[in-house]
């Protein structure tokens, strides 16, 4: 069996005959299951070649296989006549022993029967039936004409996930990633279990979103005239302009996507650091008073800007503007949560504005951080009274953190460990264990190595939940984890595909499946099961890092990255 991520029981019997499916095997999909019915014939359609008309896997009908492979439509060995095929349905008693996300997979001498706990249980079915159909399964057209036989070893497992949140960030504002590649990255997700997409629109090097009452955003934040070559000491440009955004119908069109795939949304518009781009666009969003905004650019480089917001009304008007359209085009069931960023903001400015200072003594806060406090308060309140949560990186624990907000502790687990013991939810994804733009592997084929090394066994060893707070009241904070992948070195497609696989797979087990210890996983049996698990990929069409290092077009030799060495320490 090698499924990826491992199921919570399995009994497959794959020693015995398997069941193998006709030619024309029927759907039988029960109330409530048309959104995974949807999914199965148009994915597992274009693959095998299959209508999968509506029909009953136990009543007479069109043969269309019984076990046996002849696809005559007598009765198998169970004694009961029927075409065979793949049932769903919702069976919700499965919540009380699964969770809402569980579900049960059975294949017997009609077929496959999947149950889900909720829709979305009965669509992480579909991925397992999808991967025990074999690599095939993931292409887009039927190999060999669609004459070939399907099979499925008989047999039944229950399975569920750990954690309610699993995800992964991708940077989308340091290097644009078309609309077509963010649904796909949707479908690849999906195809792990993950349930969370993290998009980073905003940043110092480009805003990615259309906001329709300030429309300079993307005139002319969405544009950067050039972009350095590897990591900020490198000394080469790539001259080309760089940019591109979405508009409101491509953001409305990716919100839906997702939900169809049971995939949470978390847009990101990072305040009050990591904000040039805004301000190139409207120069009165920075500090005026200290620095000529109107002379700044969408930013060309990588590392953090100076130039961050000031922390005036007219600022909090413009973003509370930006924040509604944002809730528009994502609806609450999709994005509950919002994420504001809050990380890595300078102080400089703020200390040398005298606007800055007044406001400070304004409102009685605790010197910079409290301001920057305030600023997150602020949101954090405004999100809530319209039905939203504030996310925010654990630098917003700095000054005071905000009653109702949420933090992604991504220095380590300490920002995390405090935000759950002082009541606070909690997203791990820490840079020295899930930051995917790390490179995977020491030595001087890596292209543009960043980072320590993590490998991917290193993260199929990672554990959400710290020592600090296993067995604590405080470890139910911990919604789950998420890997961050950061763009500043990866420039298209096939270059964010080399960092983040095949390491999502190690990821999505970490925080699907309930192993043991970190020193006592299986890694091996895990690594068994990716060889398999790597010919999904290729099918797939994903350029993932091979075992034995990058492909010589996969490499990038003389371009400067900025590798760390030994082992990342554990914060």
């Amino acid at each position: 069996m090698d499924l990826i991520p491992a199921p919570l029981t399995a009994d497959l019997h794959e020693d015995a005959p398997p069941y193998v499916f006709g030619p024309a095997p029927v759907l039988d999909a029960a109330p409530g299951t048309e959104g995974t019915a949807r999914w199965l014939r148009r994915e597992l359609g274009a693959a095998t070649g299959w209508d999968l008309p509506p029909g009953g896997r136990h009543t007479a009908g069109p043969a269309a296989g019984n076990g046996d492979g002849d696809g005559d439509g007598e009765a198998d060995a169970g004694g009961r006549p029927g075409p065979g095929g793949i049932g769903l349905r919702l069976d919700g008693a499965l919540a009380g022993r699964l969770g809402p996300e569980g579900y049960t997979l059975t294949v017997d001498g009609h077929g496959a029967d999947l149950a889900g706990a909720s829709p979305a249980g009965l669509f992480w079915a579909a991925q397992t039936l999808r991967q025990l159909l074999g690599p095939d399964a993931y292409r887009r057209a039927a190999v060999g004409g669609g004459e070939r036989a399907w099979s499925l070893p008989r047999g039944t497992l229950e399975d569920a996930p750990r954690f309610g949140w699993r995800g992964l960030m991708l940077d989308v504002a340091r290097h644009f990633m078309p609309k077509d590649g963010v649904l796909r990255y949707i479908d690849l997700l999906a195809a792990h279990k993950l349930n969370v997409l993290h998009l980073h629109l905003t940043d110092d090097q480009g805003w990615r979103i259309e906001i329709r009452r300030h429309p300079r955003l993307t005139e002319v934040g969405a544009w950067r005239p050039r972009s350095r070559w590897g990591h900020r000491a490198s000394p080469l440009w790539n001259e080309t302009p760089h940019g591109g955004f979405y508009t409101q119908d491509d953001i409305r069109e990716i919100a839906a996507y997702a939900a169809e795939r049971h995939v949470r949304v978390v847009p990101e518009i990072d305040v009050p650091g990591h904000s040039q781009a805004a301000i190139a666009a409207y120069p009165e969003l920075g500090n005026t008073d200290v620095v000529d905004t109107a002379g700044l650019g969408v930013w060309d480089d990588w590392g953090i800007s100076e130039n961050v917001l000031a922390p005036g009304e007219a600022v909090l008007r413009f973003y509370e503007g930006v924040f509604e359209e944002v809730l528009e085009l994502f609806p609450a069931e999709v994005s509950p949560f919002v994420h504001v960023g809050g990380d890595e903001c300078p102080k400089a400015q703020w200390r040398a504005s005298p606007a800055a200072q007044a406001r400070i003594r304004e409102l009685g806060v605790a010197g910079e951080d409290g301001l920057q406090a305030w600023f997150t308060g602020h949101f954090d309140g405004w999100l809530a009274a319209r039905g939203r949560r504030l996310i925010g990186w654990d630098e917003i624990l700095e000054g005071g953190l905000a009653p109702g907000a949420a933090v992604s502790s991504w220095r380590g687990y300490a920002g995390g460990i405090a935000a759950a013991q002082a009541g606070h939810d909690v997203v791990m994804c820490p840079e020295q264990q899930v930051y995917l733009d790390h490179r995977q592997a020491p030595g001087p084929d890596e292209p543009v190595p960043i980072g320590y090394v993590r490998t991917l066994e290193d993260v199929y060893r990672f554990e959400p939940v710290p020592p600090e707070l296993s067995g604590t009241a405080a470890a139910a904070r911990v919604l789950g984890a998420q890997a961050n992948v950061w763009t500043e070195v990866t420039e298209n497609r096939s270059r964010v595909d080399y960092q983040v696989f095949p390491r999502l797979a190690a990821f999505a087990e970490a925080v699907w499946s309930r192993l043991p210890a970190p020193a006592e996983r299986d890694y091996e049996g895990f690594e068994a099961r990716m060889a398999a698990h790597r010919r999904r990929l290729d099918a797939l069409g994903v350029d993932h890092r091979p075992p034995a290092g990058p492909l010589p077009w996969q490499r990038r030799p003389g371009v400067l990255g900025r590798p760390i060495e030994g082992a990342p320490p554990n914060v």
